[in-house]
């Protein structure tokens, strides 16, 4: 009877305690290191139905598309993501090619300047040609430039 009396009272309890820990304690951790965020969205479509179903409650439509929503959640995330890809891919196309507008536009201009000559300019104040002095005549010429002595004077 003693044997008897410490089976039950202590071995079937500790058993008991045992094995709730290993199920709710050890196994319930292991289940939340696999869990993803991923499997819990794919889950609330299932519960919203069980709820439903079982309580025999009237779900508005609102309600089952967002379940349904949820459900394809990755369909719809890959038609989004082909989506910003395919704007991405046209904006880098338009960026392209507009870069490509400007090199041609700032080479087209640095050809042009090289042309005018920027890099040879002159002074503001200076004139743009030296002023010549006219041709002597052959009577300056001969008289040593008495005519110009005589203007002077």
């Amino acid at each position: 009877m003693k044997q008897w009396w410490r089976r039950w009272t202590y071995e079937v309890p500790l058993a008991i305690g045992d094995a709730l820990w290993e199920v709710l304690v050890v196994q319930f951790a292991a289940l939340l290191d696999r869990l993803t965020v991923r499997k819990v969205i794919a889950l609330i479509p299932v519960v919203i139905l069980v709820l439903a179903y079982y309580h025999s409650i009237p779900i508005p439509p609102e309600l089952m598309l967002v379940g349904d929503f949820l459900a394809y959640i990755d369909i719809f995330s890959v038609v989004i993501l082909l989506g910003v890809l395919s704007r991405v891919t046209t904006i880098l196309f338009v960026v392209k090619h507009v870069a490509a507008r400007i090199a041609a536009g700032a080479g087209n201009a640095a050809a042009h300047l090289q042309r005018l000559g920027v890099r040879h300019r002159r002074e503001r104040g200076a004139a743009t040609r030296p002023r010549r002095k006219p041709d002597r005549s052959e009577d300056d010429r001969a008289y040593g430039g008495a005519w110009d002595q005589a203007a002077l004077a």
